[in-house]
């Protein structure tokens, strides 16, 4: 029995295999529900386990794949070219050298300028007094707002942030020399508007440039004072942008409107000055004078109940004398009845051009009746026509002496 017993203790038994089918009578159900659960999930881990992997050698081949062709054809099938990623970056890397220009949009403003994104590492900023040529006192006045897109021109940094300084400044400068240059090819007159003067004449602003007028170009009398804030037609003498010289001439400017002016036509103007005489109206640039007695059919006994300075009215010139700069004027012919200019200037004004034009064609009239006389009886009305239709004197071409017949000598053949 003992050795029995040695020989059992030796032996070793094989665990029982879990898909050995069980006895439902020895084993209790719950621990047959136990079982298969622990199967079902080593079954799917299983599983995953196999998807995992087959993912990975997926990605495997992808990378190995990628890796050959970048190293065999790396720009195949790439639409982004080495030579639109140097001109990205000079898109957005650019010279920041006094001078360069370059393109921006405003995102803030503030009572000093305003702040430029120009793609750059940091803002730049426009300053108060280079955000126009003009002379301004608020950033709003150059038309600088947030969302505007320009072009300035860089003009210096600022070392405290390494931001750049902006100017539109500068730009317009230039801008306003090439105008000038133009204005004074095509011969044009240009408003100015006088804003001090000096021993030798007055200064003028014209295109924002400030442009000098000798008192030798002036045509009127006016003392400097006199000329002040108020504007001149002016003509271009000089305009020389390396010397910064702009001269220019209020003389050629009048002579040149002068030209324009003629005997019936209608013009505006401005009452300058009252005399007890008349008053005198600036047209353009020319003093002309509105003699009291060429104000209105009715009699005036004091100018100032009719005219004030600074009045603007519609005058229809009479006459002008070209070498002597006078110009006379009139009202009196405008007036669809008489005395209108006292009692409602208003409709002179707005009847002007149709009265004017009535007044010309009874001039015409007059003129062709002393024609048609002239021509049927010249000795007995002392005129006749020149050469260029214009009525004068009749003067006989023939020596007081009479003409001797026997100076003249025959016609040759040619």
């Amino acid at each position: 029995m003992a050795s029995l017993t040695h020989q059992l203790v030796g032996l070793k038994c094989p665990p029982i295999s879990r898909t050995r089918i069980i006895n439902k009578n020895l084993i209790n159900p719950t621990i047959i529900i136990h079982t298969k659960k622990k199967i079902v999930c080593k079954a799917s881990a299983v599983a995953i386990t196999n998807a995992q992997t087959k993912e990975r050698l997926k990605l495997k081949e992808m990378f190995e794949e990628a890796y050959e062709r970048c190293r065999i054809a790396p720009m195949e099938g790439v639409a982004f070219t080495v030579e639109d990623f140097h001109s990205a970056l000079e898109k957005y890397d650019f010279d920041s050298e006094i001078g360069t220009k370059v393109k921006g949009t405003v995102f803030k403003v503030d009572a000093n300028g305003a702040l430029v994104d120009i793609t750059a590492k940091s803002s730049a900023y426009l300053p108060l007094q280079e955000a126009s040529i003009h002379n301004i006192k608020h950033i709003e006045e150059a038309g600088i707002f947030p969302g505007m897109r320009e072009e300035f021109v860089v003009i210096g940094e600022n070392e405290s942030d390494d931001s750049l300084v902006l100017s539109l400044r500068s730009i317009q400068y230039d801008l306003a020399w090439e105008r000038c240059r133009q204005l004074q090819a095509e011969d044009v007159v240009v408003k100015g508007k006088v804003v001090s003067a000096n021993k030798g004449g007055v200064v003028a602003l014209v295109e924002g440039l400030r442009g000098f007028v000798p008192f030798s170009q002036i045509s009127s009398k006016s003392t400097a004072e006199e000329l002040l804030e108020k504007e001149l037609p002016l003509k271009f003498v000089e305009v020389d942008q390396e010397q910064t010289r702009l001269v220019l001439s209020n003389r050629k400017a009048v002579a040149d409107s002068q030209t324009q002016l003629g005997i019936g036509s209608v013009v505006l103007g401005t009452v300058q000055s009252l005399k007890p005489y008349g008053a005198f109206i600036d047209i353009g640039g020319i003093n002309g004078l509105l003699h009291v007695s060429q104000i209105s059919h009715d009699r005036i006994s004091d100018i100032v109940t009719v005219l004030q300075p600074g009045d603007t009215l519609k005058v229809m010139i009479l006459s002008h004398d070209r070498e002597r700069g006078r110009v006379s004027l009139s009202t009196k012919k405008l007036e669809p009845t008489p005395g209108d200019m006292i009692r409602n200037p208003k409709l002179v004004f707005e009847k002007a051009e149709e009265m004017a034009q009535t007044f010309r064609q009874r001039i015409a009239q007059a003129e062709a009746m002393a024609c048609a006389d002239i021509l049927r009886f010249p000795s007995e009305s002392g005129l006749t026509l020149n050469s260029d239709g214009i009525l004068g004197p009749l003067i006989s071409e023939l020596p007081a002496e009479g003409l001797d017949l026997g100076e003249i000598f025959p016609a040759e053949e040619s």
